[in-house]
């Protein structure tokens, strides 16, 4: 029996591809403008653009990470830390900053930390081991020794899903805070003085956190502080949101709203609710926020804050982009909500 070596052929155990010579000499270009293309498509006219995308996809060719990342010290490589992927609004945030790194040849590496900032730390340090130009994190509920990390080793990053102009690390994403004063003020302004909550999580979670902050200051100055029975914390899963639900509106002193720390919670209330035979929005308005994909569908549909979610993460994805090719990016950008109402927020019977 012959030796592998021997059988498979001297040097063929791992077949060599396609050289960017080849591509060059197909193009009729140097290899220089070939390289300048995969790296900076713009850099070229559209139709060379279009004359060495054909040859590349014709030959097979595969430029070759590692050389392109010795050659120019970057690896076109994001990274992205979120709490967890069993979440729709994180999927959808993902699927838009895919997108774009995508049409700017940037790879996207994903890592999750289940609001456990010492996961957290140390999915980043997995990630600067792979050589990433650049980082986005969920929030700014972060360890030190992360943001130490990233500047020591001059990696950019972006907090995504906050506004925080006050803070020096840059930040896009939406005034949580104003946006759960605005989704209380519009129950008050129906009438609602009875209000309780269902909110998400808070541990390590600032978006959460800013959200009750702004609900709670809103009731309070409505004189329509929420009562301690009246608040509860749940995962974001529609069972936990549904029994949250039955042990409030099984209290003789039930409220007359519930809001909700996202539109997730807010459809497990709604579905606990109605079979417990209660009326949505006759008996009990429910609110939530981000203003998801299901909302406009559910009957009733949902009265929600709509989150721009596509954009914060595009506007995220741009910053780390600008920033990394040397050009200037605002640091904080505010990205608008608003209130969307629907069917399933109405006075209370008593008003």
């Amino acid at each position: 029996m012959k030796p592998v070596s021997q059988a498979l052929g001297a040097g063929s155990s791992r077949p060599r591809g396609v050289g960017i010579r080849a591509v060059a000499k197909k193009a009729g270009v140097s290899t220089a403008t070939v390289s300048r293309f995969l790296n900076r498509p713009e850099s070229v006219s559209a139709e060379l653009g279009i004359r060495i995308r054909a040859i590349v996809d014709e030959v097979g060719y595969i430029p070759d990470a590692s050389a392109r990342a010795l050659s120019s010290r970057r690896t076109r490589t994001i990274g992205a830390i979120i709490p967890t992927i069993d979440n729709a609004m994180f999927a959808q945030g993902l699927q838009a900053l895919q997108r774009y790194l995508s049409s700017q040849n940037y790879l996207l590496l994903l890592a999750t930390n289940e609001y456990d900032l010492d996961i957290e730390l140390e999915q980043a340090r997995n990630l600067v081991s792979r050589g990433i130009d650049g980082l986005l994190l969920r929030g700014d509920a972060h360890h030190d020794a992360l943001r130490d990390l990233l500047r020591a080793k001059a990696i950019d990053f972006v907090n995504v899903g906050v506004y925080d102009p006050e803070k020096s690390y840059p930040s896009i994403g939406v005034d949580n805070e104003g946006a759960g004063r605005c989704i209380a003020r519009h129950l008050i302004d129906l009438g609602h003085r009875s209000v309780g909550i269902v909110a998400a999580m808070q541990r390590n979670n600032d978006r959460a956190q800013a959200r009750m902050r702004g609900v709670f200051s809103a009731l309070q100055e409505a004189g329509a502080a929420p009562r301690p029975e009246w608040q509860m914390q749940v995962n974001y899963k529609l069972d936990e949101a549904r029994q949250a639900a039955r042990m409030l509106l099984q209290r003789e002193d039930r409220p007359t709203a519930l809001v909700c720390g996202n539109d997730v919670i807010a459809y497990g209330v709604m579905m606990e609710a109605q079979k417990l035979g209660f009326d949505v929005p006759g008996d009990l308005s429910v609110v939530g926020f981000d203003d998801l994909e299901w909302s406009r569908h559910l009957q009733p549909a949902l009265t929600t804050i709509h989150m721009p979610t596509d954009e914060i993460w595009t506007r995220a994805g741009q910053y780390l982009v600008e920033t990394l090719a040397g050009h200037p990016a605002m640091k904080h950008r505010e990205i608008d909500f608003s209130l969307v109402v629907r069917d399933s927020s109405a006075p209370p019977k008593s008003v």
